[in-house]
């Protein structure tokens, strides 16, 4: 079962009710925001892990999640961890970045998923650690994991989704971009290495 599934069914119709009420919208939408900012926060936490630091920090982050229950919890508590937890993994323009582009595939104002991220990656949180836990999962096992719920929503509509704000975050689009230009275009646009705008925090 997915990350998505499992987070679906801890929240079951009353709590997909509950965010379509939020985001203003019915449940239909609401569930493909929920999958979408799912996939998000899942591939930010798969890009996190993608070096041995990154895992092994996200590895232990996870520890201290395991007997969270952020399905039955406060709000305002769950926003406050849900800002940290989106501060690790997209940073905090990413996060901006995120919204907008959930914003524009659900035609819902970008300040509404504000609201919602910071509900949902605790949620996300909640369900991997537990998972890491029962399973007995490793840093590198945890961004394996990631990498398959990542590939597992690489079709249609919200593949071309994540990879848009991922990469717009991450910076993948724009490599991916360079690679089909010729060699000398890709020379003149080479700038020194750093971080990209929005770029996540590996250091939990």
């Amino acid at each position: 079962m997915s990350l998505n599934d499992e987070l679906l069914a801890q929240l079951g119709d009353s709590g997909l009710q509950q965010i379509a009420g939020l985001l203003g919208t019915d449940t239909a939408t609401a569930r493909s925001v929920v999958e979408a900012a799912t996939g998000t926060i899942a591939g930010g936490m798969a890009r996190n892990a993608e070096d041995n630091d990154g895992a092994q920090s996200l590895r232990s982050a996870l520890d201290q999640h395991v007997d969270a229950d952020p399905f039955s919890g406060d709000v305002a508590n769950l926003s406050r961890d849900g800002e940290g937890i989106l501060g690790h993994v997209l940073g905090s323009q990413g996060t901006e970045q995120a919204a907008q582009g959930l914003a524009q595939f659900a035609g819902i104002n970008s300040g509404t998923i504000m609201k919602l991220l910071p509900l949902i990656a605790p949620m996300i949180m909640s369900l991997l650690a537990n998972r890491a836990s029962q399973q007995n999962m490793d840093a590198g096992a945890v961004a394996n994991d990631l990498n398959q719920e990542q590939a597992g929503m690489q079709t249609g509509g919200l593949g071309d989704l994540l990879g848009a704000v991922l990469g717009g975050i991450f910076g993948g689009e724009q490599q991916q971009s360079q690679q089909q230009q010729p060699p000398q275009q890709q020379q003149q646009q080479q700038q020194p290495t750093s971080a990209a705008p929005g770029t996540s925090n590996p250091d939990w």
